[in-house]
């Protein structure tokens, strides 16, 4: 499929019910709601070329974004696309889901963290944080950086509660994740949870809450899971 095709069945496939749970979720126009499972069921198998992914994302549009992330091979991303993804992605959501979780799939992942955590831009910061989380959901352990973690821990632990909004957010899930697949930092993780106690963060018209982290981690623990790294951190 070539990306105006794409397109017209990605607007076949959006509803307005969709669009509107999205749009509560930070989503801006161009939108058209379409539902992530009915992407991966009709679209993602049938993109093939990569240029397509490419081009979805440059529309700007929700949708294309997200199925850009889906279907783009992280072996072939380049570093400088990622930075251009950061800056122009639809919402937070985009720069979450799909900018920093593909970025933490390829090699320049701990390299693009921390350039987008030292950013004074909050969803740019957020990027940072969340790719770093999701790297640690994914590579060996032995090529974790665990100064630098840990580094990163106490920086949570002084600063959660005065950081932007969003960044609250990913800092809480930095926290759960370094607890759930890192188990070198697995009680300092629980330290920390346990010092920063429940995160405050604006969600929005959306039911969403933020996790305890010290809750999750226990969760994990009972469930003999920590440090069992997942394949993919794009879902």
């Amino acid at each position: 499929m070539n990306t105006n095709e794409v397109m017209q069945q990605l607007e076949s496939l959006g509803s307005e019910q969709t669009k509107k749970t999205l749009r509560k979720h930070g989503a801006n126009e161009p939108i058209f709601g379409v539902k992530i499972g009915d992407m991966k069921k009709y679209l993602v198998k049938k993109i093939v070329n990569q240029d397509v992914p490419r081009e979805l994302f440059a529309t700007g549009n929700y949708d294309a974004q997200y199925l850009a992330g889906l279907t783009i091979n992280p072996k072939e991303v380049t570093k400088e696309e990622l930075l251009h993804w950061a800056e122009t992605a639809n919402c937070t959501a985009i720069n979450e889901a799909i900018v920093a979780s593909l970025a933490a799939e390829t090699p320049y992942a701990v390299e693009l963290a921390k350039t987008w955590m030292a950013s004074k831009e909050e969803r740019i910061a957020d990027t940072g944080w969340s790719c770093y989380a999701n790297y640690l959901s994914l590579a060996p352990n032995e090529e974790i950086n665990e100064n630098e973690v840990l580094a990163l821990l106490e920086n949570i632990e002084q600063n959660i509660h005065g950081a932007k909004n969003s960044i609250k957010y990913t800092m809480n899930q930095f926290v759960i994740c370094t607890g759930t697949y890192y188990p070198p930092l697995l009680e300092k993780a629980i330290s920390v949870a346990k010092s920063i106690g429940q995160v405050h963060v604006d969600m929005g018209e959306t039911s969403c809450k933020v996790p305890l982290a010290t809750g999750y981690i226990e969760k994990v623990i009972e469930k003999d899971r920590v440090g069992k790294k997942r394949k993919r951190a794009i879902c």
